[in-house]
């Protein structure tokens, strides 16, 4: 069974930056497309990019520039590092491979403030 725990989130002022982990056990995490997803409140979920087993990331146009997808297969972590941060970008961030049925983890809380 595929667990993913997000964590990293937390509050930070416009311009600012986090950096956010996706734990995933099993096999799977070591060799899949792994994609972050963010969700706010009243808003449908959205895509924000993936990264693939190889290490090469694609990014939603609302992000790219600002926020890069790592991965470290040892470790079987994804990380999502963010910059430049909006107040627009607030929302629970979650972690998931890009294709396949998975249950979703608790997300990790991303706030900030203007």
């Amino acid at each position: 069974q595929v667990r993913l725990v997000e964590s990293g989130g937390g509050l930070v002022q416009t311009g600012g930056s986090l950096r956010l982990s996706c734990a995933v056990s099993g096999s799977i995490g070591s060799i899949n497309t792994m994609a972050w997803y963010r969700q706010a409140p009243g808003k449908q979920r959205e895509r924000v990019g993936y990264i693939t087993s190889d290490g090469l990331s694609t990014y939603a146009d609302f992000v790219k520039g600002r926020f890069t997808i790592s991965r470290d297969n040892v470790k079987s972590t994804v990380y999502l590092e963010m910059n430049s941060l909006k107040p627009e970008d607030t929302g629970v961030y979650y972690c998931k491979p890009l294709i396949g049925y998975y249950a979703w983890g608790q997300g990790t809380q991303v706030t900030v403030s203007s």
